[in-house]
């Protein structure tokens, strides 16, 4: 009784979820957005890819804190460090790469190339 109930739970929230999916799935395109969309994506790729490149480096002590945090300080202080190198790089290439194709609406619609968008940002 209690396995019927739940599957008809999850049935009828998949139902209700169905519309918002295939609304979520259908995002835009260079085709089907407006001239100013396309214009604010760019520039929000062009700003990411700057802000990017200028604060790659605050990956270093960002992944010691988040090494030292999960793993213990210890495992932080030797892990963290070539994490963050790692992680510099990727992010300040990311940017370049990002500045550099600021009008190419790649990947997605001017989606970011790394996740998450800026370093500030909780991962």
């Amino acid at each position: 009784m209690l396995a019927k109930l739940c599957l008809v739970t999850l049935l009828a929230a998949l139902w209700l979820a169905s519309p918002f999916a295939a609304e979520a799935t259908s995002y835009k395109n260079v085709d089907t957005a407006s001239p100013q969309d396309i214009v604010d994506g760019m520039a929000n790729k062009g700003v990411r890819g700057v802000a990017n490149i200028l604060t790659g480096w605050i990956e270093l002590p960002k992944q010691i804190y988040i090494t030292g945090e999960k793993d213990g300080w210890l495992k932080g202080s030797v892990i963290g460090p070539l994490k963050g190198i790692g992680m510099t790089v990727v992010r300040t290439v990311s940017g370049a790469g990002e500045l550099l194709t600021f009008f190419v609406a790649y990947p997605g619609f001017y989606d970011p190339w790394i996740e998450p968008r800026y370093v500030w940002m909780k991962e």
